[in-house]
């Protein structure tokens, strides 16, 4: 009697196990899987039972989770002498997704105890693992590049490489005059190798044999520096494992993947309230939400331990699941945040496969450049920009769609926000390394009935009564008027200064109350003038002039304010 137990020890591996006869070819069998799934899908027929029919066929005996929970468990009694093949594989990844993780697989002969997944193994050899058919620790990867004046270095981290294994790599210039340096750095930053440090090379190669089985290592790329400068340009990368055809820059991509992709973030941020727009402090406070989206596999777990299909954080405790697992997530911050960000909550979803959701909801400020020069006909750009801490080899940003979004009931009254756009793009660190980043943008003009209302309005019933005193005969009386006015002017100019800042340059409105202010000065200066005429026997003259006056005066408003109008609103 032959027993097995096959148990996950990482990741959400679900183990399903099967015996085999030795002319089994694991391959063609693994083809054969995945064709059944191909024209099961394509004809709508359920995978499973079929999958399940083809274990049958191809199997002496197989089994799924008999073991208790997710660990599969098999008594088999040997027909005959002979070699015989144990498969392994997991038992989700050919219809719902990836399954994956390390495993353990007891084996025992007439040891019925193996079943309950607690026995110590003696010396006695009854399994060996069988690489050729299934060779692990070969692969070759190829990735292209690009160093420039900004970004003179980056990185690639590669997946676990095992004890014995030997590392190649080879870099070539693809264009441009880059002079690439390559260093191995362990997971302490420690230099292992390195290759053309002197930067004479448009290329360079290196080879390193692991000792112990390694994690979190990398292989750096640095420009060089000539007499001309930063070297920038393309290149070409080859990695590969036990692939010495590497040193030479030859190799066909293929095998285990040997270094990690940078794990994409889908994140959105949508505003749910505006709280406050602080015109002359420049900032608008902002109750709003933001979710972030990732899948990375040392997040996984077996759904065994909690006998849950997903796991729950809030507040800290996704910091201290992830620094328990010595892992880490895209954390982040935003650039253009000013004082404290009060989180009224924040929650994290976890799949067993890795898959992660991260939703904050917080108030917080952020600071806006506004450009008042066509106040207020100023159309005021407002933006929350989040920056990942880790850099774009580890962690990139991507949209995530149909999230960000600005709640119709924003309350915000003076501004008209009736869109947004959303953009990626990329900021150069302290560190010189670059970071992705993600903006949420929305250009928003101003409700112009107050405005209208309380600004030019009387701005206009002042110009007006000035320009009917031109009609009065009586000097005296003019002056009278005009002096009023301009006092009045005065005191409606005093009570606009206080609604927006101080700033170093002239508005579309300052342009306006300049002209207003200039003219109704000139308008007293005027009927002084007139009434000295007057006064000094010279009446005749001053109905001529004040005659002309009458509609100079309107025209050159007119004039005047079609030029302050072209000049700050159209230009």
């Amino acid at each position: 009697m032959l027993y097995l137990h096959a148990s996950a020890l990482s990741g959400n591996l679900d183990p399903i196990i099967g015996i085999t006869t030795g002319e089994v070819d694991p391959e063609a069998l693994e083809e054969a899987y995945e064709s059944v799934v191909e024209r099961a899908l394509a004809g709508g027929l359920d995978p499973l039972v079929l999958l399940d029919e083809i274990r049958n066929r191809s199997t002496l005996v197989w089994d799924d989770d008999s073991g208790g929970g997710l660990t599969s468990a098999i008594a088999f009694e040997v027909p005959a002498d002979g070699d015989y093949r144990i498969l392994a594989a997991g038992a989700l990844s050919a219809v719902q997704g990836e399954s994956f993780g390390d495993y353990q697989i007891l084996i025992g002969i007439d040891a019925p105890e193996v079943l309950t997944g607690e026995v110590t193994a003696n010396s006695e050899s009854i399994a060996q693992l069988d690489t050729e058919s299934t060779p692990a620790g070969e692969g070759l990867d190829i990735v292209t590049g690009e160093l420039t004046s900004e970004k003179t270095s980056t990185f690639y981290t590669l997946n676990t490489i095992k004890a014995g294994d030997t590392f190649y790599a080879y870099i070539d210039t693809i264009s441009g005059d880059l002079h690439p340096i390559l260093v191995l750095e362990n997971f302490a930053r420690k230099p292992l190798r390195s290759a053309n440090l002197s930067g004479v090379a448009q290329h360079a190669n290196l080879q390193y044999t692991f000792p112990a089985d390694s994690e979190n290592f990398r292989l750096v790329i640095n420009s060089s520096a000539t007499d001309e400068g930063i070297t920038s340009g393309t290149y070409r990368l080859l990695v590969g494992v036990n692939s010495p055809e590497v040193l030479d820059g030859q190799g066909e991509l293929g095998g285990s993947d040997i270094i990690k992709e940078p794990i994409e973030v889908a994140i959105g941020v949508r505003i749910e309230q505006i709280v406050d727009v602080n015109q002359e402090s420049e900032f608008f406070t902002t109750v709003a939400t933001t979710q972030m989206e990732w899948t990375d596999p040392a997040l996984a777990y077996n759904p065994e331990e909690c006998s849950c299909d997903f796991l729950t954080f809030e507040g800290d405790e996704f910091n201290n699941y992830v620094a328990e697992r010595k892992a880490r997530w895209p954390s982040y911050t935003y650039q253009n945040q000013q004082g404290n960000r009060w989180v009224q909550n924040r929650v994290v979803t976890l799949f067993p496969d890795g898959r992660a959701r991260y939703a904050e909801r917080f108030t917080t400020n952020f600071q806006v450049d506004f450009d008042f020069r066509k106040f207020p006909f100023d159309r005021e750009e407002f933006f929350i920009h989040t920056i990942l801490i880790m850099p774009e080899e580890l962690y990139t940003y991507i949209d995530l769609a149909g999230f960000s979004d600005i709640n119709p009931e924003h309350g915000e009254d003076e501004f008209d926000l009736t869109g947004f756009a959303t953009e990626i793009d990329s900021v150069v660190g302290s560190n010189g390394l670059i970071h992705s980043g993600f903006k949420l943008i929305f250009a928003a003009p101003r409700h112009l009935s107050y405005y209208i209302l309380n600004i030019f309005t009387p701005i206009l019933l002042i110009v007006a009564v000035s320009w009917v005193t031109f009609f009065l005969k009586d000097y005296g009386r003019r002056i009278e008027v005009a002096s009023a006015n301009l006092l009045l002017f005065i005191a409606f100019s005093w009570s606009l200064a206080d609604n927006y800042p101080r700033l170093g340059y002239i508005t579309f409105l300052d342009a306006i109350m300049l002209v207003m202010f200039v003219t109704n000065a000139l308008v007293v200066v005027y009927n002084v003038w007139l009434k000295r005429l007057d006064m000094n026997g010279q009446a005749e003259l001053a109905d001529r002039v004040d005659s002309v006056l009458d509609w100079v005066y309107p025209i050159s408003m007119l004039l005047m304010l079609v030029f302050i109008v072209w000049r700050f609103l159209y230009t």
